[in-house]
């Protein structure tokens, strides 16, 4: 099962040099694919994941750094990622923000930027990454939701909003492309994963809030968010991730398209 299925194939991650994006390009580059790396970081930091998604197995690697806040840098991107190789076969939208307010207190450039992040990008980056892909008949677009895509909570409307959207230009673009290619081919599919408590830098603004409620431990501070809300009391690794994320990149799931799979413990089964 861990055979070098991506060989010959690219794939672009964006906000790769760390967290969930870094496990699903190194688990990527572990299956044979050059990675497009992606994310605002230092020379030190973009080569240190470099030389790591090399060691993972990838053949080639090359850092971008474009702000996707930015759809012309997002257009200068893709213009790099399918130049680079000629092709781009995976596209995975993993970049985002996060800020928590209340509607009442939320600083409008903060819904912005979270929407452009989260949601937009993902649009720029699809649209320049489907017509290749399905005139090839293959391609993968990979889209990482939240669990925040299928429900709701306080003081996160613009990244609930933006996750929302989210799986609905997935699904819209799995409809779009759900009879382009054939089964041998691989087909074209678009799909999202939905992580709930996952151990990201995303989520340690939000556990040092709670441990200043519970006394200032950070343990008893994920214990006492997870059973608020995830039942198995467990948060998920960035490499678990990374492996749905290269399961739904085989050709052999060609069918899977258009879903959403939480990764949530529980979450929203309530």
């Amino acid at each position: 099962m861990n055979a070098p299925f991506l060989q010959g194939r690219t794939a672009l991650v964006t906000g790769s040099v760390q967290g969930i994006g870094f496990a699903v390009a190194e688990r990527l580059a572990a299956a044979g694919a050059a990675i497009v790396l992606h994310g605002l970081a230092t020379p030190a930091e973009a080569d240190r994941a470099a030389t790591a998604l090399r060691e993972a197995g990838a053949p080639d690697v090359r850092f971008l750094g474009h702000d996707l806040r930015d759809p012309a840098a997002i257009d200068a991107l893709m213009d790099e990622a399918i130049g680079w190789r000629g092709a781009l076969d995976i596209a995975i939208n993993n970049a985002g923000i996060q800020f928590t307010a209340p509607i009442v207190e939320m600083p409008p450039e903060r819904w912005d930027a979270i929407l452009a992040v989260n949601l937009s990008s993902a649009f720029h980056v699809m649209r320049r990454a489907l017509p290749g892909m399905l005139s090839r008949g293959y391609g993968r677009i990979v889209n990482i939701a939240s669990v925040h895509g299928l429900v709701a909570s306080v003081n996160k409307a613009p990244y609930v909003a933006a996750k929302f959207g989210l799986v609905g230009l997935t699904r819209v673009a799995a409809l779009e492309c759900a009879a382009a290619g054939t089964r041998d081919s691989g087909g074209i599919t678009a799909n999202c994963i939905a992580p709930g408590w996952t151990e990201t830098t995303l989520i340690e603004p939000q556990i040092a809030a709670r441990a200043a409620i519970v006394g200032g431990d950070r343990e008893t501070a994920v214990a006492d968010l997870l059973r608020e809300k995830q039942p198995s009391l467990r948060m998920s690794r960035p490499a678990e991730i990374g492996e749905l994320a290269s399961m739904l990149c085989r050709p052999w799931a060609h069918n899977i398209n258009g879903i959403t799979l939480p990764v949530d413990g529980g979450w929203t089964a309530q």
